[in-house]
């Protein structure tokens, strides 16, 4: 596969100021060269990491494709570690396109998914935590979100693996003197210092699988469904949390009749929130399918915004809707504090929420909303510290990878403590090194690979 030349548009389709045809490989500056003519530079004489001013040429018919910068990287200081060639083109389609096509027609393959990425994994440049961050910063939602994935990028994560695993190669030196000798067990001293070595490792992937939950929202976001009574103030509430008139609000009921879903950045989380249409018994048929797309909402939610109406007290339909939402992550917002006269009972409001938090707003006013945020955050965060800053496990694969770590650790002291031969504790102790190297790609199967970078934009 690394024979081959690959190309393909690496920037968004549609118009732009610049759009980028990259191509990596052997031949890619011979193959560019066909259909590149430089203002006043022979393209022998370009030097790597320089842009040159020219024009592409379609080489059938001999008019000028678009006006374009060329640059060229000599392997191996490339994204590839490949030769390279950056083709600047204009940003609209049709350029973007057609030069493509040229360069495919002068014998470069078209690449697949995450090509280059995968080209640059398996010539070393990266490995595979860092490779799964270049599409984390492509997705990040917020700068929290792409803080961590810059930081995975530079190898933060990787370094700490790489770490564990020589901690890992020294007990296992230790285990392994002990195989050539299977007549002699372990001697005691030996083994209690091979078990605080291993405890101590076992503390250190242990906070890290801890701190996964938290970075994982920070990666994935949540989905937070609003729900309630109509014309209890769930749009308004989606209009605060926005800062913008997204949704429709009227004081007629049943005004929402479908799902209305938005990104908002709450205090670095990307919360998915959807706002719903109103529960209750209807005739509508419209309005029936809506809510039950409300149902099914529900059902997918992380966490739930139950919302309340001050000014018009607590119904017995206030109590199903809690009903349905019972095994979900809630909070419950009491809305419309600005009325003068509220009608909700402090009893009965308590007997709804329970043990869920209650945080009482005012959505057309704006007050309340500042708690109410970080009462999400709280409750994502599962009531940890923001750890957004640290060194945090953000994918679950890796959060996989290190629980299988902990396992084969947590069997090879059960091991050693049990007094069980030496052979047995060095294949636990081989199986956790091979999982935390799952992690940087130093233990990891091909189908895997392929697994992973299928995942990427073609391009990248």
């Amino acid at each position: 596969m690394l024979e081959d030349t690959i190309a393909a548009i690496s920037t968004p389709i549609g118009e732009g100021g610049i759009g980028i045809v990259r191509i990596s490989g052997t031949e890619a500056l011979k193959i560019t060269g066909k259909i590149f003519k430089a203002k006043r530079n022979n393209l022998k004489e370009i030097k790597s990491h320089r842009m040159v001013y020219g024009h592409i040429y379609d080489n059938m018919t001999g008019e000028i494709v678009d006006e374009v910068l060329f640059c060229y990287m000599k392997a191996p200081r490339s994204y590839t570690c490949e030769d390279v060639v950056e083709i600047n083109c204009h940003g609209g389609i049709v350029p973007l396109k057609k030069t493509l096509e040229l360069v495919l027609a002068g014998g470069a393959r078209l690449a697949g998914p995450g090509e280059f990425s995968k080209r640059a994994f398996l010539n070393g440049r990266l490995d595979l935590a860092q490779a799964e961050s270049v599409i984390d910063i492509i997705r990040s939602k917020t700068e929290a979100g792409l803080k961590l994935a810059v930081s995975q990028l530079k190898g933060d994560l990787s370094n700490k693996i790489k770490e564990l695993q020589k901690k890992l190669l020294g007990i296992l030196a230790q285990v392994e003197v002990n195989i050539d000798f299977p007549e002699d067990d372990l001697e005691e001293a030996t083994g209690k210092d091979i078990v605080r070595s291993c405890k101590e490792l076992l503390e250190q992937i242990k906070s890290l699988i801890e701190g996964a939950e938290a970075g994982i929202i920070y990666r994935e976001g949540v989905r937070a469904a609003i729900i309630g009574r109509p014309n209890v103030g769930k749009s308004s509430l989606l209009n605060a949390l926005l800062r913008e008139n997204r949704a429709i609000v009227t004081d007629v009921p049943g005004t929402t009749r479908d799902v209305i879903e938005e990104v908002i950045n709450i205090r670095g989380i990307p919360l998915r929130i959807i706002d719903t249409a109103g529960l209750r018994e209807t005739e509508d048929m419209v309005e029936k399918i809506g809510v039950e797309r409300t149902r099914e909402v529900i059902v997918k939610a992380d966490l739930i915004l139950l919302v309340l109406d001050a000014a018009d007290g607590l119904s017995a339909q206030d109590f199903v809707v809690v009903e349905m939402a019972e095994k979900k992550k809630s909070l419950v917002i009491v809305n419309k504090t600005d009325v003068k006269n509220k009608k909700i009972d402090q009893e009965d409001l308590e007997r709804l929420a329970g043990n869920k938090p209650v945080i009482w707003i005012s959505a057309e006013q704006g007050t309340g909303l500042d708690e109410l945020e970080d009462k999400i955050v709280e409750t994502v965060l599962y009531g940890r510290i923001d750890r957004s800053d640290s060194l945090m496990v953000t994918n679950i694969r890796h959060k996989r990878a290190l629980e299988k770590a902990a396992f084969h650790l947590r069997e090879a002291i059960s091991a050693i403590e049990s007094k069980v031969p030496v052979d047995i504790v060095a294949i636990d102790l081989r199986g956790a090194w091979e999982s935390l190297g799952e992690i940087t790609g130093s233990s990891v199967t091909e189908n895997l690979i392929e697994r992973i970078f299928n995942d990427f934009c073609v391009g990248k």
